[in-house]
């Protein structure tokens, strides 16, 4: 008689929101006593519950992002479970892609998942169907309940109500307004203050710090605090500029009469606005009208970058024909003396070291999102006040269509290897509509590491980020090689092919050998996959070996 095979299972359990875990029976209490009476039911059958428990508190299930989960997904690809038994198919995930990569993970592992309160299980296809069904409505309901929450917010913001988030500097959070912290005040109308006196913000920080002002101190429910350093010239633009202090408040760029009281007199207030608009950077005009252009800078990026030497990439372009070509130059090349103007300057072409900056942050940031380390609070709530704020400062910076996506850029500098970025804290924090000292130190720095290719003094910098580029004049040239190799295989003379085609024999004689390229090789460059300094001219210029292992090395493609 053949043994019962033991199904070793494991309970996973989460919870969105932190609200009743601290109580000795909560809700994941609940969710595993059911779950483990289900596995009880099934002992005839072989079940048998794993010890360790796989708890996930205060975490959304919108993403796969959570510390229990993680271990649960380790120990099923190590073999050592083989059932998942939750209580609802929405605790495992809300997100049907999600939902998907996870079935292909157990099915790669022989592992299945019940759900005890719906009677699923992935073992059979019609189970999988119901699921994906399930799944779908699922992510329908949570997208309905994030628009219905964001109006809610929104109509409660249009009635002057404070509805959370982190409270500004100088006040303290009652109910759904603010009341008026007079320690805190007393610094915010001296940084008004000296913001009159001195017409500048570099100014008011030098003062500021004398007097030894500082950020607001602030507590969290997971045990950290921050703040209590010195203000920033970005953080003291948001404090300046945030309408709060006039007793209004703001939603999606638009100010509405707020329940709380002032803290600055309208008066104060329209003078610093005046002073900070009248120093706002303003677009040349040359001989142009006076109307002020809404056109983005041609170079977005002018004045923010420097190269290793710590010289400054200055805007340059060339022109051919009616064509105009941007660069970004190291200032060496344009005004230094000959022995200066070296390879070891840069040229780079303005587009795309502007995609290659841009792609670098959009990355950087979805990467701390995934992780929850774009705030220093990283509590669920937290990020519910700033979520569609960031994705629009993730779009308008991956589309580099918008005016504010170069204003995200502090400073930059760019060395051989790496493009290490600062980004403005003032500039998101206005965007995100939060004060910039609760955003993670970390999420301001970003590191782009990226490969050189270099033509002379023009150099060109692959990242991985970007997609394959092909290159159709290489594609086409190879393809008539190929032809015309077959001619002169078929007896064909050079003279009558150089004829036909309307070119020289030198023409033919300097594309023939490309048809002796290795077939991974013609591959790669069909793909775009060949290094950028792979162009129908190199091959021109060189004597292409006749061994595909000596191509593939000479050439920089992989065989």
């Amino acid at each position: 008689m053949t043994a019962q095979r033991t199904i070793r299972c494991a309970i996973y359990t989460r919870k969105s929101s932190e609200e009743g875990l601290e109580q000795d029976f909560n809700s994941l209490d609940a969710q595993h006593a059911a779950c483990a009476a289900y596995i009880l039911s099934q002992k005839h059958e072989g079940w048998r519950q794993v010890a360790q428990r796989y708890d996930d508190g205060g975490l959304s299930g919108s993403n796969l992002e959570r510390p229990a989960l993680r271990r649960l997904m380790a120990d099923i690809g190590a073999g050592r479970i083989d059932m998942v038994v939750i209580y609802k198919i929405d605790r495992l995930t809300r997100a049907l892609t999600d939902f998907a990569r996870l079935v292909e993970r157990f099915d790669a592992a022989n592992c299945s998942f019940v759900s005890v309160t719906q009677a699923f299980n992935t073992s059979t296809s019609m189970g999988r169907l119901t699921l994906n069904v399930l799944l779908s409505f699922a992510q329908f309901e949570r997208e309905v309940t994030a628009e219905r929450i964001r109006d809610k917010i929104g109509a409660s913001k249009q009635k002057g109500m404070w509805m959370g988030g982190l409270v500004p500097m100088g006040y303290e959070a009652d109910g759904r307004t603010l009341r008026i912290n007079e320690t805190e005040a007393t610094d915010v109308r001296t940084l008004f203050s000296l913001y009159l006196e001195h017409g500048c913000i570099r100014g008011v920080k030098a003062e500021a710090d004398k007097q030894g002002i500082v950020s607001k101190r602030r507590s969290f429910s997971t045990g950290g605090t921050c703040g209590g350093v010195s203000l920033s010239q970005g953080a003291l633009h948001y404090l300046l500029t945030n309408p709060v202090y006039v007793g209004e408040i703001r939603h999606k760029g638009k100010n509405y009469p707020g329940q709380h009281p002032p803290l600055i007199e309208r008066a104060v207030w329209d003078a610093v606005q005046a002073g900070l608009q009248d120093k706002a950077a303003r677009p040349r005009q040359g001989n142009q009208s006076d109307e002020v252009s809404t056109q983005p800078h041609p170079s977005p990026l002018a004045g923010k970058l420097v190269d290793e030497t710590g010289d400054r990439l200055t805007p340059s372009h060339a022109g051919k024909n009616t064509r105009r070509h941007r660069y970004y130059v190291s200032r060496r090349l344009v005004t230094g003396t000959r022995e200066q103007q070296d390879l070891a300057a840069w040229r780079l072409p303005g587009e795309q070291l502007e995609r290659v900056v841009a792609d670098g942050i959009v990355r950087h940031l979805r990467r701390l999102r995934d992780e929850n380390r774009f705030l220093v609070d990283p509590s669920p709530s937290a990020w519910r006040h700033i979520e569609h704020a960031f994705e629009k400062v993730v779009t308008a910076v991956e589309s580099r269509q918008s005016p504010f996506w170069p204003e995200i850029v502090s400073r930059g500098q760019i060395a051989p290897g790496l493009l290490s970025l600062d980004l403005d804290g003032g500039a998101l924090g206005k965007e995100l509509d939060i004060d910039p000292v609760t955003i993670a130190a970390h999420a301001v720095s970003v590191q782009v590491p990226f490969q050189l290719r270099r033509r002379g003094v023009e150099a060109r910098m692959v990242t991985g980020l970007e997609a394959p580029a092909v290159d159709p004049l290489l594609c086409r040239t190879i393809a008539r090689a190929l032809d015309w190799m077959d001619e002169v295989r078929g007896g064909r003379p050079i003279a009558g092919i150089a004829a036909a085609e309307g070119v020289t024999e030198r023409f033919i004689r300097a594309r023939l050998p490309m048809a002796l390229l290795s077939p991974a090789i013609v591959t790669a460059i069909e793909q775009g996959r060949q290094p950028p300094t792979l162009t129908t001219e190199t091959l021109v210029r060189m004597t292409i070996p006749t061994d595909w292992t000596i191509q593939a090395k000479v050439l920089g493609i992989a065989g």
